[in-house]
């Protein structure tokens, strides 16, 4: 009885000692010295003036947070109409991304036991973090790192299973303690949000290798929707304890003229699988443990806000990437320079923020007028038709 006690104790004193840090990571006290490596993409500042993201959001009837405030409190929200559609492309789009980069695509448990949670994190990041479910031996997970790495607990993989290569999509619970000031109202820091996540379980040997093709993976995805970012090196005392080398991928925002975080990339060295007993059996018999490795792919709606401040156009419509198009409905939709006619009988709230998408019929009498239904920009009072848009060359 006495030595389970101290094997206990043993393991609980292990729990709280940080990881070895690589020598290539900069020592520094806090964020504040984080190092930025290199930049990608020209940030630009527009001659227009870019509104805070919910205003911009409102302007297309896309967000409701009063409605989320009286249900479930401040750090919620209802995302609605073409906001939500956006929502949804972005998470699609970034799941293809990653399945051609040859990830496989997984839907993991979005609650998972304590002992995975104590295998995946520090003490002091899951009391920051968890939401624990009531009456349970059940969290809810802050991303699907956690459930992602909890599958193989407890498990001896074949060396040929190497590397594992996933992405996956979940739902995000945060306690987010410290949520406060003026660019942590709206959606950027919240208690709920979705996210598409890279996952790597490889050998020791490989893992630097793929902690450099995975932060490259969320640069390139962002530069194909045409946001400027760069990479910010995380320092010492910014690491987490379980982190053996972390950096930051952020995105430019032209409103604030400074990069913020959407990303981040971390390899936690053997950390992990020592903690959730992961081992590999190589091919000399030996058991060994596997590194891990994570990176947000992207995580809406916070990369909205990057997304609608670089592509806003001054006559406040927003542009879509060509790679984001097919996830708008493409494939009944086409790319028109439009006039919004005014005061269209049986219509309210017309309004001249649009997304250049617009589903459409041919108007009879005209092939140069088109009956359209611009996404959430025009709604009906009566029976009458859709309000008329003219096309311009």
């Amino acid at each position: 009885m006495r030595e389970a006690e101290l094997q206990e104790e043993v393991r609980q004193r292990m729990l709280v000692i940080p990881n070895m840090l690589d020598p290539s990571v900069p020592i520094g006290r806090d964020d504040s010295e984080n190092v930025e490596v290199q930049r990608f993409g020209e940030p630009v500042v527009p001659d227009f003036e870019i509104p805070y993201h919910t205003e911009i959001m409102e302007r297309f009837g896309g967000i409701d947070l009063d409605s989320a405030r009286r249900v479930a409190g401040n750090g919620f929200y209802y995302l609605l109409g073409d906001i939500a559609r956006l929502h949804e492309a972005v998470l699609a789009y970034a799941r293809d991304f990653m399945i051609e980069k040859g990830f496989t695509y997984v839907i993991p448990p979005f609650m998972i036991h304590g002992n995975v949670v104590e295998g995946v994190m520090s003490q002091t990041d899951m009391d920051a973090m968890m939401y624990k479910i009531e009456g349970e031996d059940l969290y809810l997970i802050g991303t699907s790192e956690h459930s992602m790495i909890g599958r193989f607990i407890d498990q001896i993989l074949p060396a040929e299973s190497l590397p594992q290569t996933l992405t996956s999509y979940s739902p995000c619970f945060r306690k987010e303690k410290g949520a406060h000031g003026i660019e942590e109202r709206g959606i950027y820091r919240i208690h709920q949000f979705e996210k598409q996540e890279m996952i790597v379980l490889c050998k020791p040997e490989d893992s630097m290798a793929w902690y450099e093709k995975l932060w490259r993976n969320s640069v390139e995805l962002f530069r194909s929707l045409d946001i400027p970012v760069r990479q910010l090196e995380c320092c010492s005392g910014d690491l987490a304890d379980l982190k053996v080398k972390s950096c930051d991928i952020e995105a430019w925002s032209p409103r604030q003229q400074k990069y913020f975080e959407v990303c981040s990339c971390s390899n936690l060295g053997d950390a992990q699988s020592r903690r959730l007993k992961i081992r590999i059996k190589g091919e000399d018999g030996k058991n060994y443990l596997p590194h891990t490795l994570n990176n947000t792919c992207v995580a809406p709606p916070r990369m909205l806000i990057a997304f609608l401040e670089n592509n806003l156009r001054a006559d406040g419509s927003v542009r879509i990437p060509e790679v984001l198009r097919p996830y708008m409905g493409r494939q009944n939709c086409r790319k028109h320079n439009w006039e919004i006619m005014e005061n269209i009988p049986g219509f309210s709230n017309v309004s001249r923020g649009y997304l250049d998408f617009h589903a459409f019929s041919p108007a009879k009498d005209s092939d140069k007028e088109l009956f359209c239904l611009p996404l959430g920009t025009l709604e009906r009072r009566s029976g009458e038709k859709a309000g008329i848009l003219r096309e311009f060359p």
